[in-house]
């Protein structure tokens, strides 16, 4: 990992911000653990960027290219019913995406992940995602790789 060591008081420049898949010089891709939220990733630009409009051109169509892709892969292999695309960065003013695949029957649906739960994670329906994922990984890690 490479974060840029500029905003010491950052998270995503101290650490990966969750379990590594791929990097490169200027993005990575992490599996975020949120109980309810198999599947939950974040596309973060490495060097210490506050706003989408601080990038280049070229810089955020790379960006904006791999959040399109994390996003196919969840798609094929989680079925979810919907994702959300996020960048919200007020509490952590490091350039990230959350990708977070959603399920009608999710704790906060229809609601923001970041709402009021409205019911626990169904156990079964939990593992039964989850076993998906290595599949979502490894699809995310080859993507990625090419």
């Amino acid at each position: 990992m490479n974060p840029t060591p500029s905003a010491p008081a950052c998270p995503l420049c101290q650490s990966a911000g969750g379990s590594l898949l791929w990097q490169n010089d200027d993005l990575r891709v992490i599996e975020v653990e949120m109980p309810g939220y198999p599947g939950y990733m974040r596309v973060i630009w490495n060097p210490h960027i506050a706003e989408m409009s601080d990038l280049t051109d070229a810089q955020r169509a790379r960006l904006m290219d791999i959040v399109i892709r994390v996003e196919r892969i969840l798609r094929e292999t989680l079925a979810p019913d919907k994702i959300n695309l996020a960048a919200l960065g007020n509490m952590v003013p490091h350039l990230h995406w959350h990708i977070i695949p959603r399920w009608r029957d999710d704790p906060h649906f229809p609601d923001a992940i970041w709402a009021t739960p409205h019911r626990e994670p169904d156990p079964q329906k939990e593992t039964d995602r989850r076993e998906k994922l290595a599949a979502c990984r490894q699809a995310v890690m080859a993507a990625l790789t090419r």
